[in-house]
């Protein structure tokens, strides 16, 4: 049997565990060895505890990089101030990834949102995969796309922000006498990119004609039974942040149109006061069964995180979107595009909540949208999606031994 090496280095929250354990657990089923690299093994305790194989930190960057745009214009300013800017730092990074796998010896090294793990790969010659959402699974070989592609973007800042990301992530591979890339999208692709998505999440428009889309291998984080206030009012599921500039805003909206709220706010589960009281709304004190609370919900509200707009989605639950930095933002962008919800970034802090729920609740051209969807993705289940990517894997990993 094989050993697989699972790798997370650059994001947040807890899908890149989600997605990771998911994988480990087939591989696992199958007799393959597993071992994982995370960005931060405290926080996905909860999650990983139970899943009996080895975790290791990832080599990381940590520093804040000086002098780069604060408006991300692609992957590659991305990746510029998160290591990228120059050779030594880029060399550091790629020394520890290095080490790992001198240690390890895996057969197959496979990044979600680990770059420099299959640039070091690259260098050891292991054969390598990745996994993930769109928007760090980019079209292969070709330029970056612009991200944001309504602020009239100057093409020569991206041609430049690419140009430098090549230059130095080739000098590291020059070091090592490993072949150079041509693009700097295969940085992060490796040499088998699974998209782990659907064409309706794309933050980059691709079509279903422009990849095979494996879908979504997330699994569930659990939680706690749903518990709704009492009435007949129809019931809306939100997982909002205290960052938000609009969460209080959007409550008191949806108790306005009649509903009843279930709500998980962390900094209110934390011990921070509501920011509405209401018997309308019950603000959940741990994480909620996500599953669960969309069966019967009418709406699901949260800041277009992957695995929260996916689940809703299949769930028939059409979506008010409230996204807080880039990614997301794109992916709200795109589910309003097909009518699976609203993009709350159009609407002002202060503007026209009660319309946008209302929109949601009785235009049932939404409802439509999304109960169409989930006909059209829910064939497969989430382990005959995980099943597929693990086929991969291994026809890799034996098409490597040949």
């Amino acid at each position: 049997m094989a050993h697989i090496h699972l790798a997370w280095e650059i994001g947040g929250g807890l899908g890149h565990a989600g997605r990771l354990k998911t994988l480990a657990r087939v591989l696992l089923a199958r007799g393959h060895r597993v071992s994982l690299s995370l960005r931060d093994l405290g926080y996905t305790q909860r999650v990983l505890a139970d899943l009996p194989v080895p975790r290791f930190q990832a080599p990381v960057w940590l520093h804040r990089t000086e002098g780069m745009p604060p408006n991300h214009a692609s992957l590659a300013e991305i990746l510029l101030a998160a290591g990228y800017l120059e050779v030594p730092g880029l060399a550091g990074l790629t020394a520890g990834w290095r080490a790992l796998f001198d240690m390890l010896r895996p057969d197959l090294a496979v990044a979600d949102y680990a770059p420099t793990a299959l640039l070091a790969a690259r260098t050891l010659h292991i054969p390598t995969a990745s996994v993930g959402i769109g928007f760090y699974s980019p079209p292969a070989d070709r330029a970056l796309p612009c991200l944001r592609d309504w602020e009239g973007v100057a093409p020569q800042r991206l041609v430049r922000a690419e140009a430098h990301l090549l230059n130095v992530v080739n000098a590291v591979l020059e070091m090592h006498g490993a072949p150079e890339l041509l693009h700097a999208a295969r940085l992060l692709l490796g040499d088998a990119p699974l998209l782990c998505t659907w064409p309706e999440f794309d933050h980059y428009g691709r079509t279903a004609a422009e990849g095979e889309w494996i879908g979504p291998v997330t699994m569930p984080l659990g939680g706690t039974v749903p518990a709704w206030p009492p009435g007949t009012g129809p019931r809306v599921f939100a997982y909002l942040k205290h960052d938000h500039p609009a969460h209080g805003a959007v409550l008191q909206a949806l108790v306005d149109e009649g509903c009843r709220v279930l709500c998980y706010l962390p900094e209110v589960a934390g011990g921070r006061p509501a920011p509405l009281a209401s018997p309308a709304i019950a603000y959940s004190s741990q994480p909620v069964a996500i599953e669960a609370a969309l069966h019967g919900a009418a709406l699901c509200v949260c800041h277009a995180g992957d695995a929260t707009v996916v689940q809703a989605l299949l769930a028939g639950v059409p979506v008010l979107l409230l996204p807080m930095h880039l990614e997301q933002f794109l992916l709200a962008r795109r589910v309003e595009s097909w009518g699976g919800g609203i993009n709350g970034a159009r609407v002002k802090p202060d503007g026209d909540w009660h319309g946008a729920v209302r929109s949601l609740l009785d235009d049932d051209r939404f409802r439509a949208a999304a109960a169409a969807f989930a006909h059209r993705r829910g064939e497969r289940t989430l382990l005959e999606r995980a099943e597929r990517v693990v086929d991969l894997f291994e026809r890799q990993v034996a098409a490597a031994g040949s």
